[in-house]
């Protein structure tokens, strides 16, 4: 089975072009910041993020194009394409990318605009957003603690 489910941050905005023919079809790429779970190290100067190839076809990138921008904190499902092409030096460069199925919003629009992410204009969300404390987490009101899963 080739299944990955990635949550990240886009660098940048995503990359969209069009094949050419009677049909074009919409081909995104962009690249995903993924936080990697922090070992238990004292070096500060360690990435603590991979960053993953992303491609999307069809109407997934068309969505992308509109919605997505860079700082945009989104959860992909896809698989893991490999390939290779020599390039113009003759040298044999190997690809790893996923190519995205699956891809939705990991976020609020009110989170992401404090995290350098922004939507198009157009794009809009009827439901209020939940009331945060100073340090992002939800207030939860007094007498709903027996109910939660956990304590």
């Amino acid at each position: 089975m080739n299944k990955v489910v990635l949550c990240g941050r886009l660098t940048r905005d995503p990359d969209v072009r069009y094949s050419q023919g009677a049909e074009p079809l919409a081909i995104a790429r962009y690249t995903l910041a993924v936080d990697r779970r922090r070992a238990r190290s004292n070096d500060q100067n360690e990435q603590n993020a991979d960053f993953i190839s992303m491609v999307a076809f069809g109407k997934t990138a068309e969505f992308a194009e509109k919605y997505y921008r860079k700082g945009t904190k989104i959860i992909v499902s896809g698989r893991i394409q490999t390939g290779s092409y020599t390039n113009k030096d003759g040298v044999k460069v190997y690809t790893t990318e996923v190519v995205v199925e699956e891809q939705e919003f990991a976020e609020s629009k009110n989170a992401s605009a404090g995290n350098g992410g922004s939507f198009g204009s157009d794009f809009s969300n009827n439901a209020p957003a939940p009331s945060a404390a100073g340090d992002g987490f939800m207030n939860i009101p007094d007498g709903i603690d027996e109910e939660l899963p956990f304590n």
